[in-house]
């Protein structure tokens, strides 16, 4: 099984999840701490559920969401890095970071 795994985008140290609260059946919002005291950023995150993949073998009548197109579901089968903290800042673009999956 593979955890999700939060990377600090200052310091590249791995991130904690503070503490969480359930919004709604499809949405979770977590607060996540850098595990490196002398960072200390913090920050407020959404975790969203927001497209169907594969239909469940146990539907429950309350969970409506909308089917992925087949463009969405080839790409999640795509082999490619596991997390999303592999990352490399690129440039900054209006004082933004791009990241560049590695």
């Amino acid at each position: 099984m593979s955890t999700y795994k939060l990377v600090c985008p200052h310091c590249k140290s791995r991130m904690r999840i503070r503490t969480s609260e359930g919004r709604h059946i499809f949405l979770r919002i977590a607060y996540l701490q850098c595990t490196t005291e002398a960072c200390g950023w913090s920050v407020r995150a959404e975790f969203e559920m927001t497209h169907e993949l594969s239909p469940s073998g146990m539907p429950n009548p309350d969970v409506r969401l909308p089917r992925a197109g087949g463009e969405l579901r080839r790409a999640a089968l795509q082999p490619g890095p596991r997390c999303n903290d592999d990352y490399q800042v690129v440039a900054p673009s209006q004082g933004i970071p791009q990241f560049d999956p590695a």
